[in-house]
């Protein structure tokens, strides 16, 4: 339980800072921008493994590099699918 709550915790900070570094200004909650961290983190580690480099590994400043370049992405790739 308390694993899951701290996957919960860390989505939000990636997705707020994701969001914020996009200048996404849309009336978002927290909810979704758990949902776009913890995304952005499976995006990160996928592209970090095509690269050969080790994806999110836990809750330490690399991970949430990784997550933040994975939401940025995710964002980005949702802005062009929308416009």
């Amino acid at each position: 339980m308390l694993n899951l709550l701290l996957w919960i915790v860390f989505g939000a900070v990636v997705g707020l800072i994701a969001t914020s570094v996009m200048g996404t200004n849309r009336k978002g909650s927290l909810i979704t921008d758990v949902i776009v961290g913890i995304l952005g983190a499976l995006v990160g580690g996928l592209i970090a493994s095509i690269f050969g480099v080790s994806g999110v590994t836990g809750f330490n400043i690399y991970s949430l590099v990784i997550a933040i370049i994975g939401a940025i992405i995710l964002i980005w790739g949702e802005r062009m699918l929308y416009q």
